[in-house]
């Protein structure tokens, strides 16, 4: 798993992930939102499931269901 941030600022993504302790996967920031349209993402939380080829196995808006993610996978 990885975070995209893209907005704000690259000094409030660094504020966010000090202050939740976010540290159980790494953060990458994206100032050309280019990632965001790529995926499909219109706002935030949103989450997107890939396979190691680039597809989109899954993606939720909102808070992302763990047991939703889990049968996706169990699935491949």
């Amino acid at each position: 798993m990885i975070g995209v941030g893209a907005q704000d600022s690259y000094d409030y993504a660094l504020d966010f992930v000090t202050a939740t302790g976010t540290t159980s996967f790494p953060m990458l920031w994206d100032e050309s939102f280019e990632s965001w349209r790529e995926l499909g993402i219109a706002g935030q939380p949103q989450g997107r499931l890939l396979d190691q080829n680039g597809q989109m196995l899954g993606g939720w808006a909102g808070r992302i269901p763990e047991q939703d993610v889990l049968a996706t996978i169990a699935e491949l």
